[in-house]
Parts: C-alpha cells; structure tokens; sequence
C-alpha cells in the first residue's frame, strides 16, 4: 500500500532541525560502569550532536540513538575483521559522525581507539607522516582508519609503520555480522590519549573507563551541568579537551552538542562566536586563551557587534589548555559586551591528559580571578633591592574537582602550606592507568597514586594558581625565569600575537646558559629587520635584566603540540640542530 504522503506534491527541502536542549530523559552525571552503557543510556533520549558546515549552516543532525547504531555496526564490522578486546584503533579525527563512530565503535568491540591528528597548514607533509609513523609505533595499532581524503598521507604513514590503513568509507562497505559483543569493566582500558608535546617522543595515556567517567561526573558537577544547558564547539578532537571535555562527556551527561571543525575555525574564528548566538539555548563552550585573542583581534572598529552576535545566554566560557592570560579575558570582555558577554561567565580551569581531563574547575560566576605576586617569589630566588618590584598576575584556576585531591610539593617532596611555590601533584580515581608501554616514564609520574603533573603552582584557600611548567624553567646566573614572561614581553610590542614568540635556554660558548628567544618575523626589509632586532632586545632586557639571544625567523617555523600550542622544548631542539633558520641581519 502506498502513503498517502508519497503522492504529495514536491515541497522544498524540509528545515533540519537540531537535536533537543531539553529531553524527558532523567540526566544522569556519567554514573556508569563503562563509556559503553552511558551511550546505551544517552540513546533512550532525543539529545544527540549537531555538525555546522564552515558557515555554520547545520548540515547533519545525529542523535545518540543513530550514533549508538552506527557505532554497533562498525563494532561488528572491526570484530568480523578480528579485532579482539585489547587491540588499539588509530583513528584521524576529524570533526564529524564517521569518528565520533568509530570511536564509539571501537569502545564497544574492547578494542582502545587512539585519536590522531588531522594535517595542520604548517609542518608539510614529510613532517605530517613522520608525526603518524611515530604515534603509530608507539601504539602499535591493528589498523588505522581515516577519512578518504587524506588517504595518500594516511596509508604511506601506516606503510611505513607496517600495519593496516584504511579508508573508513571503505570499512562502512563490509558486512556486518551479528556476534556476541564482549562485556567491559570499569577498570578496563578505555582509550590511549597522545598528550600535549607527544609528537617526538609520544606518551599514551592509558585511561580506564572508571577514571574516565569519574572524571565526566567531577567536571559536569563543577560546572553545575543543568537540564537546559547546550555546548557548542570547535576543539579539535585527538586533544583531551577537544576529546573528552566536547565529545565523551555530551554522550555520557546527555547533553546536545553542535560543532565547528577546528579548520574552519582558524579560517573564521568569528563563526564560532555566530554558532553560539544563532543556537537558542547555547550555554557552554571552552577554548584556550588563544581563541578568545584571535576572536577579539579580529573585531574591527567598523563591526556591529551588538547586531551581529548574541553571547548573553553564553553561561560558561571555559578556559583551559594553557597559561590563561588576563589581560587577554579583558580584551575580549571589552570586545564583545556589547553583545551581551559578561566577564563572570569566564570558567578558568586547570586538567591534564594524565588525569583524564579536568583536575580543578572555577566555581561557575566567579569569573577570572587574580593575585598579584612578585616574580621574585614566582622564581624562588631572593629580591634584588636595588631594582623596583615587579609583579605578575597569576589567575584562580579554581577547587579540585569531585573525588580529586590536590597538593602543592616543595624539592624534597613535602607538603607545602598556601601561599607557598612548588610542584602540583594531584590524586583521585581519574588519574591515568599508566603510559602505555613506558614503565619507567609512569613510575617517574606516579608515585602512591600520587600523579606529578610537572606543573608549579600554589593553592589558598582551596584554590590552585597555577604559575607555569618547570620544566619551561630557564635558569640563569641562580635566578629562575618563566619564558612565558619574555615571551610575553615581545608580544607587547606592535604586530606580534600570542604564539609568534619562543623563549628557552641555551648553552653559551663558556657552557653557561643563555636565554634565547625566537621570534617570527613579517618584516622583509633588511634594515626594518635589524631595527626591529634591537628593540625586541631591548624590551627583553627592560622587562627582565638580560641580554638575550634574539633570532628573527620566518614566519610559521615555531613548531605547536597537536592542540595548537606553542611547543619551547622542539623550538629548542629545531634551533640547536639547525632546522630553524634564523634570518641574516644586517651590519
């Protein structure tokens, strides 16, 4: 019998309508044994993930319910081609319902997926393959699955690493057959996660599902995760927050989610802020410090901000994933309040891949906090007083989340007191299993349970200020320097942005260390070039004492980890072995 609605006459092409804020289906703070039944729960709603093409057209709806088929298909589909529970998946992930799949898939075939990165416009694509070839000899996966179209990259990369690559158009196209799936346990390895700076000698983060959904449950409560709340997005996802924070944790607090790829975000920052002003309800969405600078670089005197965007309902804007900068919060704030942006929804944060995600979280409304501090006690060394205080603005990162414990640890591995600089360690069911495959890399991390994040901070009253990495330390004549303050000198003056400028240590000839800053550079004229030379050194030593080894080099040669980050340690390791060409400067 045919419908009566098959006879109607042809209409336009009907509206596509997101998925739900608001669902009947009891919210449930990711309180399940494994990521598989939170997929299993988030199905029985009509929540789901909403994918934007570059102008932030919505292009394809996919609620969890099709998710959850889609992704019992491909486990049938891995499992028919032998993978068995315990094997890694390398899979390119790219922005869409294909990995969000397979992903998915994965997880529910025991399998452990393994998130890698697109191709980025800088590296090229010699440096692309090597970035996979190491990845992928590191986790030893059964296959590596990726979109088609990067296939030439993405099967030489799996080649020369010796396993299986394939197109995952071409996995959709093989049978899938029924078969008893296995049964995961909390403790079970749910992924391996390639943390920040892990593209030369790469550590994967084993997460089990209990660590990961504990720590869903502990940032969704510190976010006071309500029944209305809707995140939008354009992190990447082989990044923990891009992974974990946007993805895993919409599927297992059923929350509905709507994504930019992060492509199209750096071709148009601005349509990430469009995406949230269009979408009725958007409450939630994080980014680096860098995202709202180039977001707020890009406001022109010209632009209407109130007409064009909406940001009043935009209740957390989350940061985290680097040093967060408040004079650049401040710039955005006075960028767009116009448009309804108030400074409280700023959400600071502190997380590493190595506890799954988040290890503290602001209190939602308090918005960016800071205390002045002199950077004599940020080094640890005794104040000069023959020189003016100097002070530098360390923000909140705020209170552990739920079941995290955090402590601040002097040299000798005692407990310091508020107010006092050291490392942070942090202890709670969501610090990572171990490295894979790296013994001697997790027992030098974790010790009684106990993770070192390789982070100095403080704590007061509850709260960690996070002050920066040790190991970024550049230590010269005795006293401590963060190269997050040179680098930040430089980018004071005109025409630098965040991310243009690297400082680190060197060896001079006498053996001692120097501090050198790499600084890319736009200027092509000869004699602009050595001006601007002398007065980068000028403010350098203004701002810190020294004379630094100052380098103009081309543009886009400072490399970045897989989240988009200034990478100091291979800028360092480029330069020392004469792979980053530093420009002639006139005499």
């Amino acid at each position: 019998m045919i419908e009566t609605a098959t006879l109607a006459k042809p209409t336009a092409a009907a509206e596509v309508i997101p998925t739900p804020n608001k669902d009947r289906l009891p919210r449930r703070f990711a309180d399940f044994a494994t990521f598989g039944e939170a997929l299993d729960y988030a199905a029985k709603g009509l929540r789901g993930l909403n994918f934007h093409d570059p102008r932030g057209k919505l292009v394809r709806v996919y609620p969890y319910t099709e998710l959850r088929s889609d992704a019992l298909r491909a486990a049938r589909r891995l499992i028919a081609r032998g993978i068995a529970p315990g094997d890694r998946l390398a899979l390119i992930a790219e922005t869409g319902p294909e990995f969000a799949a397979l992903f998915c898939g994965a997880i529910y075939a025991g399998a452990w997926p393994v998130p890698l990165p697109l191709p980025t416009s800088f590296g090229g694509r010699e440096n692309y393959i090597e970035q996979l070839v190491v990845q992928l000899r590191s986790s030893d996966p059964a296959i590596l699955l990726y979109p088609a179209e990067i296939g030439p990259l993405a099967a030489a990369a799996a080649e020369r690493q010796g396993c299986t690559g394939l197109a995952w158009e071409d996995l959709a196209t093989e049978p899938a057959p029924d078969c008893l799936l296995p049964r995961a346990q909390s403790d079970d390895i749910c992924y391996l996660q390639y943390s920040s700076g892990s593209t030369r000698f790469p550590h994967g983060v084993a997460v089990t599902h209990g660590a990961l959904l504990n720590n869903l449950a502990g940032h969704s409560h510190s976010m006071e995760l309500g029944p209305s709340d809707r995140c939008v997005s354009w992190l990447p996802w082989y990044h923990d927050m891009g992974l974990v924070g946007c993805l895993l944790s919409p599927i297992a607090n059923q929350c509905s989610a709507d994504y930019l790829k992060t492509e199209d975000f750096a071709r148009r920052p601005l349509a990430w802020l469009d995406l949230i002003s269009r979408n009725p309800g958007t409450t939630l969405s994080y980014s680096p410090t860098f995202g709202y600078d180039i977001c707020a670089r890009r406001i022109s005197s010209q632009t209407h901000v109130a007409e064009r965007f909406d940001l009043s309902r935009w209740r957390i804007a989350g940061n985290g994933a680097d040093m967060i900068r408040p004079d650049v919060m401040q710039g955005f704030v006075n960028a767009f309040a116009d448009a309804g942006f108030k400074a409280a929804a700023f959400l600071p944060s502190y997380g590493l891949a190595e506890a799954t995600l988040a290890v503290t979280v602001m209190p939602p409304g308090e918005g960016i906090r800071v205390e002045l501090v002199e950077e004599e006690r940020l080094s640890g060394t005794p104040r000069d007083l023959s020189r003016p205080a100097r002070y530098r603005a360390i923000v909140n990162c705020g209170k552990p989340v739920r079941d995290m414990q955090v402590e601040i640890r002097g040299e000798h591995g005692g407990r310091l007191s508020d107010h006092h600089i050291g490392k942070v360690w942090c202890k709670g069911p969501s610090v990572m299993h171990s490295y894979f495959r790296d013994p001697e890399s997790t027992a030098a991390c974790l010790v009684d349970g106990w993770l070192d994040t390789g982070d100095m901070g403080y704590m007061a009253d509850g709260y960690l200020f996070i002050v920066g990495r040790a190991k970024d330390m550049i230590i010269i004549n005795g006293k401590n320097h963060w190269p997050q303050d040179i680098e930040w000198a430089v980018e004071q003056l005109p025409g630098f942005h965040q991310g243009d400028i690297a400082a680190f240590a060197v060896h001079g000839d006498g053996g001692e260390e120097v501090p050198a800053v790499l600084v890319q550079c736009r200027v092509s004229d000869p004699v602009e070039r050595r001006k601007l030379h002398d007065e980068i050194r000028e403010k350098v030593r203004s701002i810190t004492g020294m004379n630094c080894v100052i380098e103009l080099v081309p543009p886009k040669s400072l490399p970045r980890t897989s989240s988009g980050k200034l990478s100091r340690a291979k800028a360092r390791n480029l330069y020392l072995a004469g792979e980053i060409q530093p420009y002639q400067l006139a005499a």
